[in-house]
């Protein structure tokens, strides 16, 4: 018997299932060092906060993704451990290069959070619409839990001292958490905010539905792309983040410190 074999099982299993990866684990200590580094001032501050900024969103992917899987096996798809979902770790999820790299130059070109992974959840042994919605909700919403820590920190901590480029990539990774949100939640086929509705949908819906979802981030782009809507989004991220108390200048400089090769 393999030290595998005899691994305690947890509803068929192994534990090693559920512990977080040395990919992860390595994601958070390089949020910790570059956040250190870039309080205490030590090294190239642009690229410190390139390191905290990136690793951060890189953190920030991983619980979304992971918030899908848990609430995906807590309604019955044990399959998402087997599939290696449960341990935090984003090369799991879907496409490294465009799950993880093309994301993370979008928020560094263009200052969006755009969705990156994907947790492939299988539908069929989940029963009931409103657990297939809530699957799809769970990564949004930690988006928006993450969004509204940051800002908690951000108004308590700011206000007593410390170097102004810190604050800057904490106000730059709450901006970014709060687009993240916003896009995840926009009724977009094979988004988290059309899979959201689509099980309530009609079966010649539905049919629709499923034949645009493979494009979901051609619609995306597309969408953001027409100057009208593009303006509504920001429009309404601007507007979120007056509203939580994000001042705009701060996360400005934030983007402006990541983009070390302007410097």
């Amino acid at each position: 018997m393999t030290p595998r074999d005899s691994e305690p099982l947890v509803l068929g299993v192994p534990r090693a299932a559920f512990r977080p990866s040395p990919v992860f684990l390595a994601l958070v200590a390089l949020l910790v060092t570059s956040a250190v580094l870039t309080w205490h001032g030590i090294g190239n501050v642009r690229l410190t906060v390139f390191g905290f900024v990136v690793s951060g969103w890189l953190v920030s992917l991983c619980l979304h993704e992971y918030a899908h899987a848990v609430v995906a096996y807590r309604s019955g798809d044990r399959g998402v451990a087997h599939r290696g979902y449960l341990t935090l770790n984003p090369l799991k999820y879907s496409h490294p290069l465009l799950s993880i790299a093309l994301p993370v130059v979008v928020v560094l070109l263009g200052g969006i959070g755009l969705p990156g992974g994907a947790v492939w959840v299988d539908r069929h042994v989940i029963p009931g619409r409103l657990r297939h919605t809530l699957v799809s909700l769970a990564g949004p919403a930690t988006n928006v839990l993450f969004a509204l820590v940051l800002v908690v920190v951000l108004r308590l901590g700011a206000g007593g001292g410390g170097p102004v480029q810190f604050w800057a990539a904490v106000a730059l990774l709450a901006f970014l958490q709060v687009t993240a949100s916003l896009l995840n939640l926009l009724p977009v086929p094979g988004l988290d905010g059309g899979n959201m509705i689509q099980p309530w949908l009609t079966s010649p819906y539905r049919r629709m539905y499923d034949l645009f979802a493979p494009y979901g981030f051609i619609l995306l782009f597309a969408l953001l792309w027409n100057p009208t809507i593009g303006g509504w989004f920001f429009t309404a991220v601007f507007a979120i983040g007056d509203l939580l108390g994000l001042p705009p200048w701060l996360y400005a400089t934030g983007l402006d410190l990541v983009r070390f090769w302007q410097s």
